[in-house]
């Protein structure tokens, strides 16, 4: 009888290897691509801004102050810092998987049998010895541990929980990225707040000087020099100057309040010092080289371990295609009355069993996960490959625009000197009646418009300093 059951045993397990055996599906192979140009503008010099930290790149003591406090309380990255909690979890769980699972437990029921029931007919009829005769109803007691585990043959489960662990380590990177984010958008708000400032500054000396000119205007009426349409021009060139003003004092607003929301707080006023604003000289950037970029964004790392994640997942849908051995095991005691419950070896009850099993029919949900964990590779692939190309386009952008900008900020800074003068020398020639008012008031307003181009400029350049940083992965170290 035993050798029977062996036999048989024997034949089971060669059929599931002969079944487990079949061919898996073919897989389409995507070779990954993370070439990148040796260099942005034919410099090899390694020397990378993306090393120096926030807290030296960022000057302003306003400005850091709100970074520190954003690192802290901004809710978004907190959600993020619960999100890596989670994916740590779940490495924790993928690893209790590989070990055998083991319970322990205790029960207690009573069964009643029919007198005419073959059990109650068998147990009317045996002989026992007066006083050891078996209770009625039949109660039951029993104690135990009792053990489960999955033989990890073909390193599914180590698999898993190696896959879990890489995504955990990629949903760090996500939290850098995040942080190099946030820094970035603080410090965009700062300066554009800072040029607001700067341009509600010159509005209000705008008003004061056509207010001046509006006064000599109307001198000029009583000594009918000029007429009701000058003053009348001259009065709605001072409106429309004072209507700019409100519309500057809701853009700060708006921009105070983006930077507490950014900040974790209620809407409050955000310190700073505007007068240092026109002073600002974006410092000398070191680009480094692009191969740098692999290693200093968090997002390319981010994808390269997403990328990872998925090959080891495709062997994870590969093994389903074989066969899984489960072992299971129990100990404990068990008895009709709690007196005999730890007697042995009598009440002892133990068993041990094995399991081998492997899919034989209606295999497509196996080809299915197994397609598609391979699908998800080659998407991983395709994502890693374009934040590669995303971020040195980003840099070599940036690296333009920085060139750009210093010879543009130089030019409607001369702008702005000319029109200067030009609005001194127009006043003079309208008191002398040399120009009419139509050239002083189309001086005046050239001259606004150019001084706030100059301003907005210099926010462009503060922007591009920031955005720079972003680009080259600086800020999360």
């Amino acid at each position: 009888m035993l050798k029977r059951i062996l036999y048989i045993s024997l034949g089971v397990a060669s059929l599931t290897f002969a079944v487990s055996s079949c061919k898996t599906p073919e897989l389409t192979e995507k070779a990954v691509n993370n070439a990148v140009p040796e260099s942005y503008n034919g410099s090899q010099d390694t020397t990378n801004t993306a090393n120096v930290v926030w807290q030296e790149y960022f000057s302003d003591p306003y400005l850091r102050a709100l970074i520190d406090t954003a690192l802290s309380n901004n809710q978004e990255l907190n959600i993020t810092m619960q999100e890596i909690q989670i994916s740590q979890n779940e490495v924790r769980a993928r690893k209790g998987e590989i070990l055998p699972s083991v319970n322990i437990g205790a029960g207690a029921g009573v069964d009643k049998v029919g007198r005419y029931t073959s059990q109650g007919a068998n147990d009317a009829n045996t002989e026992i010895k007066p006083g050891k005769e078996m209770p009625d109803p039949l109660q039951d007691y029993g104690l135990g541990a009792f053990a489960t585990w999955e033989v990890d043959i073909w390193k599914k489960l180590r698999n898993a929980k190696k896959s879990a662990l890489t995504r955990y380590l990629g949903s760090v990177e996500g939290k850098n990225f995040m942080v190099t984010n946030l820094i970035a958008e603080i410090a965009n708000s700062y300066y554009e707040l800072l040029a607001l400032d700067n341009e509600l500054e010159i509005v209000k000396q705008n008003i004061e000087i056509q207010n001046n000119a509006l006064e000599i205007v109307k001198f000029q009426k009583q000594a009918a020099r000029v007429t009701e349409l000058a003053v009348r021009r001259f009065e709605a060139q001072v409106l429309s100057t004072k209507s700019l003003q409100y519309g500057i004092q809701q853009e700060i607003i708006e921009t105070e309040n983006r930077i507490n929301f950014l900040v974790g707080r209620f809407p409050q006023k955000v310190e700073r010092d505007h007068r240092v604003f026109t002073d600002l000289i974006p410092e000398m950037i070191h680009a480094g080289i692009p191969s740098q970029l692999l290693e200093n964004r968090p997002d390319i790392r981010q994808a390269e371990l997403e990328l990872a994640a998925a090959k080891i997942d495709v062997s994870v849908a590969k093994a389903d295609f074989y066969p899984k051995l489960e072992i299971s095991a129990g100990l404990g005691f068990n008895a009709f009355n709690t007196s005999y419950l730890f007697t042995t070896p009598q009440s002892l009850i133990y068993n041990l069993a094995g399991e081998l099993t492997a899919p034989l029919i209606n295999r497509n949900a196996i080809k299915a996960r197994y397609l598609s964990a391979n699908a998800m590779q080659i998407q991983a692939i395709f994502n890693y490959e374009q934040t590669i190309l995303s971020a040195y386009i980003e840099v070599a952008n940036q690296l333009s625009n920085i060139s750009n900008l210093e010879s543009t900020y130089t030019l409607k800074n001369q702008q702005v000197d000319a029109l200067t003068q030009s609005v001194d020398i127009s006043n003079d020639l309208f008191k002398s009646a040399r120009a009419d008012y139509m050239e002083v008031l189309l001086t005046q307003r050239d001259a606004l418009e150019s001084k706030f181009e100059l301003i907005e400029t210099k926010m462009k350049q503060m922007h591009a300093k920031v955005n720079i940083y972003q680009a080259l992965g600086g800020g999360w170290k």
